[in-house]
């Protein structure tokens, strides 16, 4: 899980030329902090992955909190951190103009921390259902749980709504585990 170095970032470039497009004015100003964020960390980490991620043993037998912090704004790669971006930019246009940005911004914050410790906790009882303690070794980084969490809170506000998946009309309250099948197809791990 270590970020290979001194190669270009074609996911980062694509990234930012996409940001480019959609255009900084039209970013509410907590969706922009939140891409700004993580892409400042993924040039810029705080500490290497395997020290930042989280997992049963790391963050619950070792007390090592402060992953739950920092396991969600790290990535593995520069194209992890494109996908996670990419639908957070699409997600928060939507949802932080209907919430507002204040509201949007404590939903972002408890989500974060939120999914680290669901996370935990589903590798928990798989360890425990499957007698197989390698779950709770398990160790995770990036966005996706959010952006997860954000899509069915999009899908309560938006019902009966279509999305585009890879250019597939799909009913908007599937399209999220259309999206999870897709990313773990195009980038497994």
């Amino acid at each position: 899980m270590q970020r290979r170095q001194g190669r270009v970032n074609a996911g980062l470039l694509l990234l930012l030329y996409q940001i480019s497009q959609v255009g900084l004015q039209n970013i509410p100003s907590v969706t922009l902090g939140v891409l700004a964020l993580n892409i400042f960390l993924f040039l810029n980490p705080v500490r290497p992955l395997h020290e930042v991620c989280i997992s049963v043993n790391e963050g619950f037998y070792k007390k090592n909190w402060q992953r739950l912090l920092l396991s969600p704004v790290h990535h593995a790669d520069d194209w992890h951190l494109y996908y996670n971006m990419i639908s957070m930019l699409w997600k928060g246009i939507m949802l932080e103009k209907k919430l507002k940005s204040i509201w949007f911004a404590y939903i972002i914050a408890v989500f974060s921390v939120l999914i680290g410790v669901v996370y935990m906790m589903l590798e928990f009882m798989l360890a425990e259902i499957l007698d197989d303690p390698l779950y709770e070794m398990n160790c995770a980084v990036g966005f996706s749980g959010v952006l997860f969490a954000l899509k069915v809170l999009n899908n309560h506000y938006n019902p009966g709504r279509v999305s585009n998946v890879l250019g597939l009309p799909i009913a908007s309250k599937y399209a999220c585990w259309v999206e999870l099948v897709a990313i773990h197809l195009i980038s497994p791990g």
